[in-house]
This record gives structure tokens, C-alpha cells and sequence, in this order.
């Protein structure tokens, strides 16, 4: 029992659960892995450089952080919110309805949960507590779960990670998240209206139709962005990670030049900010590269796969399975290490089971970031509570009839492959069991 991986696992769980950072714990325990194995240490770092200045993919991650955190800097949230409580804010509890549209809105320039919580959880949560009209666990717990729209509806930072290590079309990727977005979208909607009620919310002064036209001419810029990114991609005029660059470019011309939101201390606040997420995610990034190296050395997805086999599981009982599984390891571990070190380790079976990796790509980001809102470890959460300083516990106890929603969306996802596939297939994506 007593082998190289064995200790290697156990290094890094031990680590992890101390406390070290993911990325350290995974570090160090591939170096214990090589020591004992007796190989050169620095095939770690060789590993590492390699896989990170060979992923010409990856330079779209700090792109869209970049662009992300230039908007956040800017008035684009503000903008947005106006725009949205003129069109939704009039129903029964509205700025619950406002609070989704805009995270919806929002996700098609950040591609980031964090981003979308930063960006606009501050704002929509003091509107929401203004007067008390919404208790302090409904303001937050409906907007952690709208920031998890983020990644879901295009761009996407977890669908580039899941692209990496999948060897997936981005692009199909990213156009198999509208639907399931959308949906998210709805699902937190008609949970919001049932609230309202239940809580017998006011209704908020309803903005004059009037309004609406110079409200969206305020917007239009920051809505005009997803739409130059998306038609960059399947317009065929830019790769994903042009198109990053573009986003990022629109975003300081129209914050800079437009809204004129942004000096140039405000510019280098937002770039160091952009760097420090940058270094994170690419830690990350470039530690389970490592990992996976080892994973594969030491054959462990074909294991998998062979036992998988033994089994005679179907498809739909195997992606079942799986998203248990995810949906239990959410509860303790980052997005980031689930896609780039556990999901790997079901590919080979994904593909002897004839299931498509768009739509097995897709449901497992949206598993990823279910993860974000699950106690105890939703990042999320903490990141609410960082910026309002609603009680941790209070958050938690509001956040699970979200949780249960969001869950019974992407249970439909895996029962209904066309909710994901249906957009990819009518731009040309032939899924696996058309081929």
C-alpha cells in the first residue's frame, strides 16, 4: 500500500486539510511523488512551463480577468442595475428579479462568479436592504446564487479550464452554456417571486416607461460587449483568446474613454488586482499539471475506466454518478481543482461511454458552480460575506432552497442533452452520437 502515490495522495490531502493553499499542497506532494519514485525534481518544473507556455487557450484567462475588473472599476454595474429595474423591477419582489437579470447580463463580459459577486453584490445587496425591505439572508443568498450564472452563460474562465484539459472546442463550449444559463436564470427567478411572497415583500415604485429608452442608451455600451465577443468567436473573425483580447480592450475604451470611470491610479489599481488573480489561477493551473503528469504515469484513468467497465453502467447512470460525486466534492474543494484535477480522471471513460464532452463539459462547470453557493467551503458565501458583512450563518441558512433549485436544473441538463447541445448543433457541432 505503501507506494509512491499513495504518499503522494496522502501529502496532499494532509496539506489541504491544515490548511495550505491547494495549489502548494498539490506542489509538494508531486515532489514527494518524484523523490520517491527517484526521478529528477525537476521534472515538476519542467512540467509546469511546458504545459503553461504551450496553452496558447490560457492567455484568455487573465484577458477576461482583466476585462472583468476594468468593468467592476467603471460605472458598468451601476449602468446595469438601472437598466434592469426599469425592466423587471416593477414585479413583486423586484430587485430579487433585477439582481439575477443583471448577473445574466453581466456574465456575458466577466466570465467569473467572484467577478459578478464583487462587481454587483455590493450594490444590489445595500438597495436590497435599504429600509429593510429584504431580510439580510435573502439579499445575500439570492445573490451568491445569481453570481453563479457568471461562468455558465458566455465567456467562461472554468470553460477555458475544462477546454485545456479536455481538448475540447471552446466555442462549442461556450455556446453550449446560453441555454443552461438561461435556465439557471429562470429557475432563481421563479424562486425569487415564491420568496417575495412568503415574505410578503413591497413592491418597489415602479420606473416610468418613459425612462426606459435613456436608461438603455446608458447601457448600451456595456450590453454592446457580449455581443462583439460572441460574434468575434462565431463570426469566425477571432479565436477565443482574441477574443479575450478584444473584451479587454473594448472594456478600457469604453470605461476610459466613454464613461470616463477610470484614471490612470484607478488603471494600475485594476492591473495589479488583474496580475494577483492571474498568478493564482495560473498557480493553480500549473500545479495540477504536475499532478497530472503523475496521474498519468501512473495510469490511473485507464484504472478508472477498466473499473467503470467492469460495472456495466450506462451512460446516464455513469453521469449521475459523476455529478454526485462533484456535487460532495464542492462541498470541500475550489472549482479550479475539480476541473483540472478530478474531472480529467473521467475523460477516458466519457469517451469509451459514448457521452459528449460538450455536454458532459458544460453540466460539470454548472456542478462547479453549484460548488461555489455549498456550505462549508462556498467561496461564494465567504466572498459575500467579505463585502456586506452579513453573518456567514445567516447566509448559510438562507441558501439552500437555491442550492435545491440550481440542483434541479442541472439535473434536467443531464436527463435532456438538448438543452445544452441544441445552440452547439445549430452552429455546425456534430455531437458524439451523431458521428
Amino acid at each position: 500500500m505503501s507506494t509512491p502515490f499513495f504518499w503522494c495522495i496522502v501529502v496532499l490531502f494532509g496539506l489541504a486539510g491544515i490548511g495550505a493553499p491547494v495549489a502548494l499542497s498539490m506542489i509538494v506532494s508531486s515532489i514527494v511523488y518524484l523523490l520517491m519514485k527517484g526521478q529528477d525534481v525537476g521534472l515538476a518544473a519542467e512540467q509546469m512551463l511546458q504545459g503553461l507556455y504551450d496553452g496558447f487557450l490560457l492567455l484568455a484567462i487573465p484577458l477576461f480577468i482583466i476585462a472583468a475588473n476594468i468593468m467592476n472599476a467603471g460605472t458598468i454595474s451601476e449602468r446595469l442595475l438601472q437598466f434592469c429595474l426599469a425592466l423587471v423591477g416593477r414585479f413583486r419582489g423586484g430587485l430579487g428579479h433585477v439582481n439575477v437579470v443583471a448577473n445574466m447580463i453581466f456574465a456575458g463580459m466577466s466570465g467569473s462568479a467572484v467577478a459578478d459577486a464583487v462587481g454587483l453584490g455590493k450594490i444590489i445587496i445595500e438597495m436590497m436592504r435599504k429600509e429593510n425591505r429584504y431580510s439580510p439572508g435573502y439579499a445575500a443568498a439570492i445573490t451568491a446564487a445569481a453570481s453563479t450564472i457568471g461562468p455558465i452563460i458566455p465567456p467562461s474562465i472554468p470553460m477555458v479550464m475544462y477546454a485545456l484539459v479536455s481538448d475540447t472546442s471552446i466555442g462549442y463550449l461556450f455556446l453550449g452554456g446560453f441555454v443552461p444559463g438561461v435556465m439557471m436564470g429562470i429557475s432563481l427567478m421563479i424562486l425569487n417571486a415564491r420568496q417575495a411572497r412568503i415574505e410578503n415583500v413591497p413592491l418597489e415604485e415602479p420606473v416610468p416607461r418613459s425612462e426606459l429608452p435613456k436608461l438603455t442608451v446608458r447601457a448600451f455600451p456595456a450590453l454592446l460587449m457580449p455581443i462583439i465577443l460572441l460574434f468575434g468567436i462565431y463570426g469566425g473573425a477571432t479565436t477565443p483568446t482574441e477574443a479575450a483580447a478584444l473584451a479587454a480592450f473594448y472594456a478600457l475604451i469604453v470605461a476610459t474613454f466613454l464613461y470616463r470611470a477610470v484614471s490612470p491610479r484607478v488603471l494600475y489599481g485594476v492591473l495589479s488586482e488583474s496580475a494577483r488573480a492571474t498568478a493564482s489561477v495560473g498557480l493553480v493551473i500549473g500545479a495540477s499539471l504536475i499532478f497530472n503528469y503523475i496521474v498519468a504515469a501512473e495510469n490511473i484513468p485507464a484504472h478508472m475506466e477498466t473499473a467503470l467497465k467492469g460495472m456495466n453502467i450506462s451512460p446516464l447512470v455513469f453521469l449521475i454518478g459523476v455529478n454526485i460525486m462533484l456535487l460532495l466534492l464542492g462541498c470541500l474543494l475550489d472549482a479550479t481543482t475539480i476541473i483540472l484535477v478530478i474531472i480529467p480522471l473521467f475523460l477516458p471513460t466519457v469517451t469509451s461511454l459514448g457521452i459528449d464532452p460538450v455536454h458532459f463539459g458544460v453540466t460539470a462547470v454548472v456542478n462547479c458552480m453549484i460548488g461555489l453557493i455549498t456550505p462549508p467551503y462556498g467561496v461564494l458565501l465567504f466572498v459575500i460575506n467579505a463585502i456586506t458583512g452579513i453573518p456567514l450563518k445567516t447566509i448559510i441558512a438562507a441558501i439552500w432552497p437555491y442550492v435545491a433549485v440550481l440542483v434541479t436544473a442541472l439535473t434536467i441538463m443531464l436527463l435532456v442533452p438538448d438543452l445544452v447541445l441544441f445552440l452547439p448543433k445549430f452552429f455546425g457541432y456534430v455531437p458524439v452520437g451523431a458521428r
